[in-house]
């Protein structure tokens, strides 16, 4: 099993970008897809994950302007970022909860201007 991350970038603060990640290989059963971030020095920390009968969870910093779904179809898991700010800089990295093992995928960075 793969995750493949894309969709980071540069943007200004109050811009939007959208994160797709996708899982291949065989796959099996996804149990959930979801999102962490890694800010520049600091510790990995979650930011959302979708489960396969789509219950979301929200990080406190980003409920209300992060967005978290998945394509079943596709197995790719969405996370939409709008009104971003400067603290959102980080590297973003998808996992998956598949047939019974975790998956990480590379990160991908988005870097938030003032």
């Amino acid at each position: 099993v793969q995750l493949q991350a894309s969709g980071g970038g540069l943007v200004q603060a109050g811009g939007s970008l959208r994160l797709p990640c996708l899982a291949s290989g065989s796959i099996g059963m996804i149990n959930m897809l979801g999102w962490y971030r890694q800010p520049p020095g600091k510790q990995r920390e979650p930011v959302a994950p979708v489960s396969n009968l789509g219950s979301t969870n929200y990080a406190d910093s980003v409920e209300g302007r992060f967005t978290i779904s998945m394509d079943n179809a596709k197995n790719t898991v969405y996370l939409q970022m709008n009104s971003l700010e400067p603290e959102d800089t980080a590297v973003y990295y998808c996992y998956g909860m598949i047939s019974g093992a975790t998956y990480w995928g590379q990160g991908t960075l988005v870097t938030v201007s003032s």
